[in-house]
């Protein structure tokens, strides 16, 4: 087995990644203006009305006709002024409701031959070959890329599930540095340390140090770091997280890959859940790791399922048998 690396006690832990309108105004009605009533015809005395006494062919002088009676005035505009009826209210149509951002959908990785061997080996733990379903183990180190004689670190390490994936990978030629915090080994140090005496574990070194300080000297120039399904565990507990995710930066050759995998929570959650979900959100895991320096690369989507409602706990312990059907997504990012 490889060298083994310890250091005091520490509280936090981390789980490392690799498998384990408008009217207008109305106005008044115009008035009506009076018409001025009509004037009677003067009457005239007729013929046999005549007076007597009067001179052959005079005729009597017909009586004066009245004067005519005056026009009534013409109507004043009233100066009054006349409120002006402000216009009714125009209901504004309600905005539409923003479409809901479509969640990915599980895309299959293809699984070359030589990895295919790795996940049937024979002497592969039966606990590790009922993790499979959920965890797609050969997806993984498809997305990895890794290769024989590659140098590999591993952030909460727990029971070696990946762990023991990564040495399979990278052969006796390859080292893997297993990282586990020493609060966590008191839960899986004994199921952790019954997996390093297996002969294929010969290349991996055991580490038992703070995730936030995790590498001794020697574990410099790698190839790759993952963390899976621990990240939220290093924000439920503390850890400082721009400390771990600077030292996987300063592990890692240049162009080495950082792999994070976790359980997704909602959008807007953060790191809220943590604790009590065991999920974070995949937005805070990505602007907390390209603060360290990192550049973003790829994506997959072999971990995704767009029907989990991310209100569940999706830690193993509480998970049952929705264990291995949690919304996960899978990062990688490179050290430019």
């Amino acid at each position: 087995m490889g060298n083994h690396y310890r250091t005091g006690g520490y509280l936090p832990l981390l789980v490392l990644v690799a498998a384990c309108g408008e009217r207008q105004p109305v106005f008044p009605e115009h008035a009506d203006i009076p018409v001025a009533p009509a004037q009677a015809e003067p009457s005239l005395a007729s013929p046999s009305e005549a007076q007597p006494g009067t001179a052959d062919g005079d005729r009597p002088t017909p009586p004066e006709a009245p004067a005519p009676a005056p026009a009534p005035p013409p109507p004043v505009a009233s100066t009054t002024p006349t409120a002006a009826v402000a216009p009714e209210p125009v209901a504004e149509a309600p905005e539409p409701a923003a479409a809901a951002v479509p969640r990915p959908q599980a895309q299959a990785l293809a699984v070359p031959a030589p990895i295919t061997e790795i996940i049937d080996a024979i002497d592969r733990y039966d606990s590790d070959r009922d993790l499979d379903a959920g965890r797609h183990p050969g997806e993984l180190l498809a997305f990895l890329g890794l290769e024989r004689g590659m140098h590999v670190g591993e952030l909460f390490a727990g029971k070696g599930y990946t762990t023991e994936l990564l040495a399979r990978r990278v052969g006796t030629t390859g080292t893997v540095w297993a990282e586990n915090p020493p609060a966590l080994l008191k839960v899986v140090g004994r199921q952790y340390g019954e997996r390093l005496g297996k002969g294929v574990m010969q290349n991996t070194n055991r580490v038992d140090q703070p995730a936030d300080a995790p590498w001794p000297t020697e574990a410099r120039n790698l190839d790759a770091v993952v963390i899976v399904l621990a990240y939220h565990d290093a924000a439920w507990l503390g850890v400082d997280r721009n400390a771990m995710n600077k030292a996987a930066f300063d592990a890692l050759k240049h162009g080495g890959e950082y792999v994070v995998v976790d359980h997704a929570a909602a959008t807007g959650r953060g790191a809220s859940d943590a604790k009590t979900l065991h999920r974070i959100e995949e937005d805070t895991v990505v602007r907390e790791v390209l603060s360290a320096g990192f550049h973003k690369t790829e994506s997959a989507a072999f971990l995704r399922n767009p029907d989990d409602a991310r209100d569940w706990n999706a830690s193993p312990a509480a998970a049952g048998d929705k264990r291995g059907t949690s919304d996960r997504f899978v990062l990688k990012f490179v050290r430019p």
